[in-house]
């Protein structure tokens, strides 16, 4: 018989996520409005989308594993080296490489409590022990995961700015001296997945030769491209070569680097969805204040709604909607967890969320 490694026989056999598509083929239909998995309904850049529809005639040719000129174009749009730049799977990718670079069985990793599950997923799968933290007004508690890190002595302290799923974010000198903080012995992951909804003056700046901090970026957001997976990491030389050391070099197929290429050569694509997704937000925070419900301020793509009452009211709301074809999520921390979470839309998903949401509040009452 086949024999598991230790590690694996004791672990869950579930995702992180459960998928709309998993959702759609439980209910028998399929969903009127996808709102529940932030991706950017505005998709890509037309630069974008021209290049991937004539690259599917070079699709028989394996993806560069170096990701030379992705990495050339990353470097211009951030003024560093390709030295510190690692290209992967995403940032779901990237996480799972640190994590085997970095943990080993029974050592301690930080983190917040309802932040991204898949970060967690990754660190139970080395053996990792985790330790969390609470939010603070819906934010990263950087005091409390600062001294976590310290506590524990940890290998890697996991904070998001903005964060998922409360959509908020810390003032860009926090995180900066939050990075100053942190041992040299210890790792900040600094997952800025949503980095690209702000404007640049709230953006961290932190030298990208800091040995210990690591800035986590994605194609998947606001550039459109989360089915391609494809994303990078910005860090010091050593730890960006020690990825060459397990990474999977043609983990990033052909089209989705340079379809990332074109995205970062529209210049206009990032200000335009910047625009619409606020227009979005807008008119979803309103909804939810015309519903007396409490919009949480975002500085992403999507929308944490405070339906002022508790775990059980919110998850009837998110089973409600689903049933009216309308895809959404919630937080699964408490108290973050009496929300729900709607990801930015067009006109017409936000005028058929807007009409399931009063319904189902209205079934509930």
């Amino acid at each position: 018989m086949i024999k598991y490694a230790h590690i694996i026989k004791d672990l869950p056999e579930n995702t992180p996520f459960v998928g709309p598509e998993t959702q759609e083929r439980e209910l028998g239909y399929s969903f009127a409005a996808r709102l529940g998995a932030n991706e950017s309904i505005f998709g890509p850049s037309k630069a974008a989308l021209r290049v991937m529809r004539y690259e599917t005639r070079s699709i028989w040719k394996y993806g560069d594993p170096e990701n030379y000129e992705l990495k050339k174009e990353i470097a211009l749009k951030h003024n560093i080296s390709t030295d510190n730049i690692v290209v992967g799977e995403g940032i779901d990718g990237l996480l799972g490489y640190l994590t085997r670079l970095l943990i080993s069985p029974g050592e301690n990793v930080v983190t917040t409590d309802g932040a991204y599950p898949t970060f967690n997923y990754h660190v139970s799968s080395t053996g990792g022990r985790l330790h969390l933290v609470h939010f603070q007004d819906n934010r990263e508690n950087l005091e409390e995961l600062l001294a976590a890190t310290k506590k524990n002595k940890a290998k890697i302290v996991y904070c998001s700015n903005p964060n998922n799923p409360m959509g908020t974010m810390n003032q860009p000198h926090n995180i900066e001296n939050f990075a100053l903080s942190i041992p040299e012995t210890s790792l900040l992951c600094l997952d800025e997945a949503y980095c690209d909804y702000l404007s640049q003056n709230l953006i961290p700046k932190i030298p990208v030769d800091t040995p210990n901090v690591i800035r986590l970026r994605t194609f998947s957001k606001a550039y459109g491209l989360a089915g391609a997976r494809c994303g990078y990491a910005i860090g010091p030389t050593h730890l960006v070569r020690a990825f060459n050391k397990i990474r999977n070099h043609f983990g990033v197929n052909r089209i989705a680097q340079l379809a990332a290429i074109a995205s970062l050569r529209d210049h206009n694509h990032i200000p335009r969805i910047q625009k619409k997704v606020g227009v979005a937000i807008e008119k979803l925070s309103s909804i939810a204040i015309e519903n007396k419900c409490i919009p949480i301020p975002s500085y992403t793509n999507f929308l944490a709604v405070d339906c002022l009452r508790d775990e059980k009211f919110a998850r009837k709301v998110v089973i409600g909607l689903a049933k009216k074809k309308i895809f959404v999520r919630m937080p699964f921390s408490f108290p973050q967890n009496r929300c729900i979470r709607v990801s930015a839309g067009n006109a017409a998903d936000i005028r058929l969320f807007s009409e399931a949401f009063e319904k189902v509040l209205n079934e509930l009452k």
